[in-house]
């Protein structure tokens, strides 16, 4: 029987990271237990022409409250639903709220926070200098990543690994970059409750306080739990790879 990971408290909210290690050769945080599979599922890429790189790893408390603030502040872009630039200072409170958690996460309720999710592209599809902007126009058919995307669709449970956001469910914009281990995310999402993530933010110093704190229980169904289902597939192969190795 697959023995699933639980994190604390603290680790589910980005406030320690006793849970990650480097990632060799870069600045990226991963799970202890999400090492081995990435590094499996980049080799595997790796023989198909892809050069998988993870542009976003482990993220803690304070960086995702320095994203969300400034995002509050005007001082990040901030996009709507169709991927339109918005002038944050224009919204309401309830606005704006909704405009940044279409694409970022509230601190402590970002799975960046378990180390378990990465965002990742394809390294050799970009031109000398091009940087990524990791927007879905990239992930179409005919954008840099689509190859990528196609690759992903095909191999990703294999190694344990699914999308959170493969689709529109009504919160989290669709991010086909975004890659999620699932033997791992998945108690971390049972774990991180609503009284969990109201404790984080307690006190956080966090733009528009009041606003998120006074609707937390909807924005917490919205945005936090509604998620694609975790693929049976994902889990069937961490439980291989797991009996695979030895004691």
């Amino acid at each position: 029987m697959l023995r699933l990971q639980t994190l604390d408290p603290l680790s589910l909210t980005g406030r320690s990271s006793a849970h990650v290690v480097a990632l060799e050769g870069t600045s990226i945080l991963l799970h202890r237990d999400v090492l081995v599979p990435f590094l499996a599922l980049r080799e595997a890429a790796r023989r198909d022409g892809i050069e998988l790189v993870p542009v976003s790893g482990f993220r803690d408390f304070a960086r995702q409250r320095l994203i969300w603030n400034a995002k509050c502040r005007g001082e990040r872009e901030l996009l709507d639903r169709d991927g339109q630039r918005l002038d944050a200072r224009a919204l309401a409170p309830g606005a704006l709220v909704e405009a940044i958690l279409g694409w970022s996460a509230l601190p402590g309720a970002s799975r960046h926070h378990w180390g378990t999710d990465l965002d990742v592209i394809d390294a050799a599809a970009l031109a000398p200098g091009q940087q990524p902007r990791l927007v879905p126009a990239e992930f179409a058919p005919s954008g840099v990543f689509g190859p990528l995307q196609a690759w992903l669709s095909v191999n990703l449970t294999d190694f344990g690994f699914f999308r959170p956001y493969q689709r529109d469910l009504g919160g989290v914009q669709p991010e086909p970059w975004h890659l999620s281990y699932a033997a791992v995310a998945m108690p971390a999402m049972q774990a991180l409750s609503l009284a969990v993530l109201r404790e984080a933010l307690a006190g956080a110093d966090l733009e528009q306080e009041d606003e998120v704190m006074r609707r937390l229980p909807q924005l917490y169904e919205r945005y936090v739990c509604t998620v694609a289902p975790v693929p049976a597939a994902a889990l069937a192969a961490t439980a291989i790879s797991r009996a695979s190795r030895p004691s």
